[in-house]
């Protein structure tokens, strides 16, 4: 008989993570019936239609959860979750990462006596201002069996109380995805579109409330973006919260007068990691990013006070750096220098984290 997984995807770095689990699925015959739902947490053409075309996605079961408050959402995708569990009765919830999405799912399947996994765990940023963390933590607290993504989440697990059976180091699932869809992303034409050679770009994203609601931060992040405009061309997929901060503030005209800036909408996954691969360097607030750069070996200056995956920093090629325009310049210097460390790839980043995954489930779910 075969046993029914369903996993929860709501984010773009959520489906990011689950691309290969149809694939090693299908290697085990019948054993497995696998049921993807979307909650449509963040939905857009980029972040999701395009995204599941591209990389051919097993269609998912959409959810009907509206734009709301991060709690009114929570309680809607709870009540939609619960929905399709009656509808499907599933044998193991696989949630995945540390958006609102997980959060719900999780407590779904916690009431619902479903045996929960939660994909990447263990991972802390030790920051609990950081609605992620919040939810990093409870999703931790109520499932029964952990995919662990780098030694900081066994450790950090451990430390929790966790009981060693309950943990399955395996590595990481975008890792699979990188190693899967190298082709594809090689072959995108963005560097042709944006008129760019290797190695001769810097690429940016930067989102976080921290960073660019404030006008004294945005007037840093523009000296930045200028101090990396002395020696390379910037390209920046544009936040739509950054961007209307830098309206509001009368700082978007000073930013697109800076004509080694290159100012782009949300790119679709396969132009975002070609630039990954072709740039010099990368500056960032975001999380996955971090891994994919460590990954390439890519320099990656991380522009937050605290990171969840600091296997990036002590093995990778990663760098938290202050929001401080010297501390970033700095950086900026040892990398056009050439004084910047060179970084490793972390165990089990090899492409075959969804592999070992399936197998854990089929020893456990006999």
């Amino acid at each position: 008989m075969s046993k029914k997984i369903m996993i929860v995807v709501g984010t773009r770095p959520n489906f990011i993570k689950i691309t290969q689990f149809e694939k090693e699925f299908k290697a085990y015959g019948d054993r497995f019936e696998y049921i993807l739902i979307h909650t449509q947490q963040h939905y857009d053409e980029n972040m999701s239609d395009i995204f599941f075309k591209q990389l051919q996605l097993k269609e998912p079961q959409y959810l009907n959860i509206k734009p709301a408050s991060p709690a009114n959402q929570i309680g809607q995708t709870i009540i939609e979750i619960e929905r399709v569990i009656v509808q499907h009765q599933p044998d193991a919830l696989i949630v995945v990462g540390d958006v609102n999405s997980t959060l719900a799912a999780s407590i779904v399947g916690n009431k619902s006596k479903i045996k929960i996994f939660h994909l990447e765990s263990g991972l802390r940023s030790f920051d609990n201002e950081m609605p992620e963390e919040i939810n990093r933590i409870i999703t931790d607290l109520i499932s029964d069996h952990y995919f662990i993504t780098e030694q900081s989440g066994l450790d950090n697990l451990l430390a929790e109380g966790k009981d060693e059976k309950q943990l399955h180091f395996v590595g990481n699932t975008m890792i699979d995805t990188l190693v899967a869809y190298e082709h594809e992303i090689q072959q995108s034409l963005i560097l042709k579109e944006l008129k760019l050679e290797r190695k001769s770009f810097v690429l940016m994203t930067i989102h976080r409330p921290s960073n660019v609601d404030e006008k004294d931060r945005l007037e840093i992040l523009i000296n930045i973006i200028n101090k990396v405009a002395e020696f390379n061309y910037l390209v920046l997929p544009i936040h739509h919260r950054t961007k209307n901060s830098l309206i509001k503030h009368g700082l978007f005209d000073q930013l697109k007068s800076n004509s080694k800036v290159i100012l782009t909408d949300a790119l679709n996954y396969l132009a975002f990691q070609k630039l990954i691969s072709a740039c010099k360097y990368v500056l960032t607030d975001s999380g996955g990013i971090q891994e994919e750069t460590t990954f390439r070996k890519v320099p990656c200056l991380t522009l937050r006070d605290n990171t969840e995956r600091p296997s990036t920093i002590t093995i990778g090629t990663n760098t938290l750096v202050e929001f401080n325009f010297d501390v970033v310049a700095e950086k900026i210097n040892e990398i056009e220098n050439g004084t910047y460390k060179l970084g490793e790839v972390p165990p089990l980043w090899d492409g075959k984290a969804t592999a070992r995954i399936v197998k854990v489930l089929d020893e456990l779910l006999k």
